[in-house]
């Protein structure tokens, strides 16, 4: 007989080992790799420990910064464990110059790393730095088409290059040359932003781009979301009519001077090959155009207030997919499937006559009888148009659009060997990996990523497809945690928090989109929350405390709006889109779903005043928690007085009534087991389907998994029917979509007015897959993965899980086994941190406290019952 705990043995792997010495790499500024242009004039320097060796911490660091070879601070030995967001506390550091920086530790053994490696950062510009001059198309403009215009000028180098930066920016979007060759990797700079309020420039290093003598400099700009159509109400010109180039270059020569070259009235313009361009209809290229008349242009007085320095990962090409095959569809028509429904565009190489066109026209699926189908993208045309020259084998890309797409229609002459599908995403670190046993289960993970990769497009959008692609707020701070683990988003989070406090109303409502393209439409609770939710997470995920003081205004002003709006501590009143596309709510007229609206916004409520106190705490602003706190408990009280009967049933008695009320601490302790088993009882009354919608989903796992109900979370999680996480999967989806049966059983499609296949919402539950099924977690009360919780719960039918998350400090990774009955589990954990890992027993689990490396457990008759995991005697 085999009692509690059969545990083998456990060993740490590299207890044994000769003291290897430990080496710090990965440095980063501001969390970027050698950036060209940093906000922050006290910027933070983060690095990590490698080592092979156990239980190693960092007792003390030196850091230096230097400006060439001249020191401007040495921190001295510095006796701290941090190893992130360390502050800069030199003398003032100069806007645009070059600053390199490594650093040193001691570890618990006393013993010094050698210096680091040296990392780079450059200093952003300030607004006096700026000499360059707005300027336009001197020529009259194609009021339809609107070709892209074309910016050029010359530079003559007279003296040995030492280094080029030039700094860009512009109304639309843009592409620029130097020599011929691209400026940078980036696509649809200078970003998604409000142009008014916050309009980005990029920086670049352009040093092997210049020449000795002559230099032809060209940038060509497309309409984007400055005075393209924008929204399924197809505005154009929301924040202009007339593109605009602002372009700054500073070179340094080898003898130490300097020059700067600006745009001004010295520039010529003209238009060249790209005949039209939008984001949602696509791009015409016609090979037969050339920039043969060129035009003066035009200066113009805009302001430079609006300007700052890009601070987080820019749009970039990524991975690219070979026809998966070519399809005669029963029209005749001939259809290219990549495999992948992705965010980005095709390119090809083709030959043909002169004037002869390749059409290209997208879409997500493929109809019940095997066509072609684009309805889903409402007015969206989604269609690039390529014109050849005639002269031998030519090139088509396309600058400024992008589409969401597997399928594409192709009329023309095209080799499908010779096309191409590049998906385009911003460039944020791939940070976490997860598989189990099940393949469905990791083709949800792959759904979720992917939906994450192609909706993550410098903004977090709704949807890559059709006439939308707009910044959703709620959309976003459901499935912040889950993008949290998948990749490094805490600069593309932080700027467009930025651009959400930009956007707030004076009266600090938050609005239903960020950048706000919907005028006073805003205030909805679950969208709005995203001011809080958003700040808290991030900070959690990551330590970034300066984020969230940056946001703590932003924070404080949704929830003192929502009191304002209230009485009696009710938020009873004003627009809601409650649990949006919830199990048979169509979610195209108010108040659809059917879990009451006003129930819902009364949790968020509840929830945006804790987060305000957990981040007033943080800050140390005493005053805020001690104010919020009282406000909470007022809050509590109006819920249950409201919507709870005595005997612990809640208004609506649906799933997500009690996961939000159970979530959100919204009970008194003798009714929460009394609500959790009312909520597995619904749960098993639709015969274990969920019917939450975006707001519910995210947290129904969680609730059930936290109160004892670990077998029914397994259980919605491995439903394959509708509707289900893996009915879609069985349908042959590669992303999430928007509605639970985007496509029906037999095949037929939901409403075209909004049916996206590729919508990243219900792909909450990913968080809740690295967390509780592999196991990766972190004590709530340190930030960033500073001490983590290694606590897995298998349960279903799994037999494996595997889960690897790089946080600031290095890799977390799980991998445990059930086979024969003997449960096994790799645990890494990385330097500088310590964990708590909990080893299944038979009462529950043993808690092991370990610092960093790599340890290997086993235990024998390791089985699953009801809720949670037990060890059951061998006899």
């Amino acid at each position: 007989m085999i009692n509690r705990l059969s545990l083998l043995f456990i060993t740490q792997l590299l207890c044994v080992q000769l003291y290897a010495q430990v080496k710090v790499d990965q440095l980063l500024t501001e969390n970027l790799n050698n950036p060209e242009s940093v906000e922050n004039t006290t910027p933070r320097f983060s690095w990590k420990l490698i080592t092979t060796q156990a239980n190693t911490t960092q007792t003390a660091y030196e850091l230096t910064v230097m400006s060439g070879n001249k020191s401007l601070w040495n921190s001295g030995k510095v006796n701290s464990d941090q190893s992130i967001f360390v502050p800069y506390g030199g003398s003032t550091l100069q806007s645009g110059d070059k600053y390199s920086w490594k650093v040193r530790i001691w570890d618990n053994k006393q013993k010094a790393s050698a210096w680091s490696t040296p990392a780079y950062f450059r200093l952003a510009l300030t607004k006096a730095d700026w000499k360059a001059k707005w300027i336009e198309p001197g020529y009259e403009e194609d009021s339809v088409l609107r070709p892209s215009p074309i910016f050029k000028t010359t530079f003559k180098a007279g003296k040995k290059i030492a280094s080029g930066i030039a700094y860009i920016t512009c109304h639309g979007v843009y592409e620029g040359t130097i020599n011929g060759k691209r400026i940078g990797e980036a696509y649809l700079t200078p970003g998604f932003t409000d142009y008014v309020k916050r309009l980005q420039y990029q920086a670049y290093d352009v040093t092997n781009l210049l020449q000795n003598g002559d230099n032809n400099i060209e940038l060509t700009l497309g309409s984007g979301w400055f005075r393209g159509i924008v929204g399924w109400w197809n505005q154009n010109n929301h924040y202009g009519k007339t593109l605009a180039l602002l372009y700054q270059m500073q070179v340094t020569y080898t003898d130490g001077t300097k020059e700067t070259l600006i745009s001004d009235e010295n520039w010529q313009c003209s238009t060249g090959k790209i005949a039209y361009a939008e984001i949602y209809n696509g791009e015409t290229i016609d090979n037969r155009k050339s920039s043969t008349t060129w035009y003066p242009v035009k200066v113009v007085n805009y302001s430079m207030d609006n300007l700052v320095p890009t601070t987080s990962e820019l749009v970039t090409k990524h991975e690219t997919f070979k026809p998966l095959a070519v399809i005669t569809t029963p029209k005749g028509e001939t259809v290219i499937d990549f495999g992948q429904n992705l965010s980005g565009f095709v390119h090809f190489k083709a030959s043909g006559k002169a004037g002869d066109s390749i059409i290209l026209e997208h879409g997500e699926v493929l109809d019940k009888a095997g066509n072609f189908y684009n309805a889903n993208l409402r007015t969206a045309a989604a269609k690039d148009v390529f014109i050849l020259n005639g002269k031998g084998e030519e090139y088509f890309e396309p600058h400024f659009t992008y589409h969401g797409f597997r399928y594409v229609r192709v009329k023309g002459s095209v080799k499908p060997e010779q096309m191409e599908a590049v998906a385009l995403y911003s460039d944020c670190p791939l940070t976490g990996t997860f598989e189990c046993s099940n393949p469905m289960i990791n083709q949800l993970q792959h759904n979720i990523l992917w939906s994450q990769n192609d909706n993550f497009v410098d903004i977090p959008t709704d949807c890559p497809q059709r006439d939308e692609r707009l910044g959703w707020t709620g959309d976003a701070q459901t499935f912040s945690k889950t993008a949290a683990f998948n990749r490094n988003v805490n600069n593309f989070f932080a700027k467009w928090l930025k651009d959400l406090a930009a956007d707030q109303l004076p009266n600090g409502a938050v609005p239903f989109v960020v950048p706000n393209l919907m005028g006073d439409a805003a205030a909805a609770a679950g969208w709005a929350d995203a001011a809080t939710v958003i700040p808290w997470t991030i900070y959690q995920a990551y330590g970034d405390k300066k984020m969230l003081s940056d946001q703590y205004p932003s924070m404080k002003a949704w929830v003192e709006f929502i009191k304002s709006r209230t009485h009696n501590d009710l938020w009873d009143n004003g627009f809601q889109f409650g649990d949006w596309l919830s199990y048979r709510a169509d979610g195209l007229t108010e108040n659809t779903a059917n879990t009451d609206s006003y129930l819902v916004a009364q949790c968020y409520y509840a929830y945006s005043t804790q987060l305000m106190i957990n981040a007033a705490k943080t800050l140390g602003k005493q005053e805020d928690v001690e104010k919020y706190s009282a406000l909470l408990k007022r809050i509590k009280e109006a819920f249950f007085t409201e919507y709870v009967t005595p005997k612990g049933r809640i208004m609506s008695n649906t799933q997500t009534a009690y996961v939000l009320a159970l979530q959100f601490d919204l009970l008194p302790e003798n009714l929460r087991p009394i609500a959790a088993k009312n909520l597995a009882a619904n749960i098993a009354s639709y015969k274990y389907h969920l019917t939450t919608g975006f707001l519910g989903t995210y947290f129904l796992t969680n609730v059930l998994s936290n109160h004892g109900y670990i077998d029914v979370a397994y259980k919605l999680l491995l439903q394959d029917t509708y509707p289900s996480w893996l009915y879609p999967v069985k349908m042959g989806a590669t992303t999430i979509w928007e509605r639970w049966d985007g496509m029906r059983p037999d095949s037929t499609f939901q409403t075209t007015d909004m049916n996206s296949f590729n919508h990243y919402s219900y792909g909450a539950i990913g968080e809740w897959m690295y967390r509780v099924v592999a196991g990766i977690d972190m004590d709530p009360s340190v930030p960033g993965y500073k001490k983590i919780r290694i606590k897995p719960q298998p349960g279903g039918d799994l037999t494996y899980a595997k889960a690897s998350l790089e946080t600031g400090y290095g890799k977390v990774g799980v991998d445990w086994k059930i086979k024969d009955g003997k449960f096994t589990m790799d645990v890494e954990i990385p330097a500088n941190t310590t964990a708590e890992i909990f080893v299944p027993a038979t009462d529950g689990y043993e808690q092991k406290n370990v610092g960093s490396g790599k340890y290997h457990y086993e235990s024998v008759g390791t089985t699953l019952i009801n809720k949670g995991l037990t060890v059951k005697e061998n006899k």
